[in-house]
């Protein structure tokens, strides 16, 4: 499928806030799907790039952990209010395509790239591009939606069938394992989880007060039961040489 990307998310960040309110179970869901990428990371480091910034979370969690974060995005509009909402010497906005990333070789300690991946045009050129700019022993991480089933609508201008959510791609953890080629791969670690009988149920009106290693097993037992998970982490992690 081929569209101008650039553009089209250079008007999308005008167009929709990123930075407004959640509310039930879409303010529980990406809740507890940041303290899963949270819970994955290791505090020992010095710098973080945020790919596909959008509400800028990790700029607002890890500059209170004394960490270097840079918010990324293809459009100014995002970087430029997240620099407004977390006003730091250690925060750095930029924009920029993260195809073509402005950085050299071993930049980052850490890099995360959060619900972005289901969107672009080439995964696997996405993924090695990120990769590329990890010190030896860096961690990526990205986190996307599991088995997405692709719903599409015809677009009233162009009379082509277009993905709703701008979503190109469904995976699972083997797609995402396949993706990442570079020699200097150490390991690949994935997680599953979300449990969408529970997003039905309504539970987060009793699960949100609930800490999240209590939550996370409730959700591991419910997914046992009703196998339907609705997210999945994987972390790259380089070798250290």
């Amino acid at each position: 499928m081929h569209f101008d990307y650039k553009e089209h998310y250079k008007i999308d960040s005008k167009e929709f806030d990123y930075f407004e309110e959640r509310f039930g179970a879409t303010e529980h869901d990406e809740r507890r799907l940041r303290e899963y990428i949270v819970s994955e990371i290791e505090l020992d480091f010095e710098s973080v790039l945020d790919v596909g910034c959008g509400r800028a979370w990790i700029a607002d969690y890890f500059l209170r952990k004394g960490k270097k974060v840079i918010s990324l995005d293809i459009s100014v509009t995002n970087p430029k209010k997240a620099l407004e909402m977390y006003p730091s010497p250690n925060h750095f906005g930029l924009a920029a395509d993260s195809f073509k990333l402005p950085f050299n070789d071993k930049s980052f300690d850490l890099v995360i790239a959060t619900e972005i991946i289901e969107h672009v045009v080439d995964p696997k050129l996405f993924i090695n591009e990120l990769f590329r700019t990890l010190k030896p022993g860096g961690i990526l991480i990205i986190s996307t939606p599991y088995k997405e089933i692709l719903r599409y609508v015809l677009c009233i201008h162009c009379n082509q069938k277009t993905p709703i959510n701008a979503h190109l791609h469904s995976f699972d953890e083997h797609k995402l394992k396949s993706l990442c080629e570079d020699s200097n791969l150490n390991k690949t670690e994935v997680k599953i989880f979300g449990n969408k009988l529970l997003i039905f149920l309504r539970t987060y009106i009793f699960l949100k007060y609930l800490p999240f290693k209590v939550w996370k097993g409730i959700d591991r037992f419910a997914n046992l039961i009703y196998n339907k998970p609705i997210h999945i982490i994987v972390k790259y992690s380089k070798k250290s040489y």
